[in-house]
């Protein structure tokens, strides 16, 4: 089993991954804000702030995989690329492949073609500035971190969120960072989400790759 440090670990999708790991005998460290009303059993539940290293650092030291569940909202609106910097780096001195997840828009809807955040028209213009700052991870930022650091960019599909939660059904579609298209027109729970995240924490076939998940 591994030793998994949640960053984020009690926020929609955060959470989500800390209980299925959690439920599969990985040992799990949720570091948060605040601590979980309900808190899952055999999970250490860390309280504090991502963006300050000496926190992170305590959390990442010692894991073998580090998940960046964060969002660029909130008091993380204006420094969400930087905490991701420092984690990155974190990471990779430590030895720690890091998982993230990721946003939609960052997708391609068919090979070659652009990412699905060049064109936001149909995304209501408050919501613009944090879909751009959350793809420039995958866009910009991961891919120029060193080729010592082994990462993994986890998309889920369109929708997704605790607005549309939607119902576990056990299963899941990979695809890489063109979107899955399911017949239902995209969308994947969060327990799902976390069972394919999981998985692909478990097998380890994909190395400084983009991924994403869909019903």
């Amino acid at each position: 089993m591994s030793r998994i440090t949640v960053i984020g670990g009690t926020g929609y999708a955060g959470s989500a991954i800390v209980a299925e790991a959690a439920a599969r005998g990985h040992q799990v460290t949720a570091l948060s804000r605040s601590l979980p009303d309900a808190p899952i059993p055999n999970v250490t539940y860390v309280q504090g702030d991502a963006a300050d290293e000496a926190t992170l650092s305590a959390s990442i030291e010692g894991a073998d995989v580090a998940v960046g569940a964060l969002a660029p909202r909130g008091p993380l609106a204006g420094t969400f690329r930087d905490v991701y910097s420092t984690i990155a780096r974190l990471a990779d001195a430590a030895g720690v492949v890091l998982f993230v997840v990721g946003g939609a828009s960052s997708l391609r809807p068919a090979p070659g073609a652009d990412r699905f955040v060049t064109d936001l028209s149909h995304i209501p213009a408050e919501l613009h500035d944090e879909i751009r700052v959350g793809a420039a991870l995958i866009i910009e930022d991961l891919p120029a971190t060193p080729a010592t650091l082994d990462w993994v960019f986890v998309s889920p599909a369109l929708r997704f969120g605790a607005r549309m939660p939607g119902e576990r059904l056990g299963q899941y579609r990979l695809g890489d960072d063109v979107a899955v298209q399911p017949e239902d027109g995209g969308a994947i729970s969060a327990p799902d989400y976390a069972l394919g995240f999981v998985d692909l924490i478990e097998k380890g076939d994909h190395h400084r790759a983009h991924v994403n998940l869909a019903h």
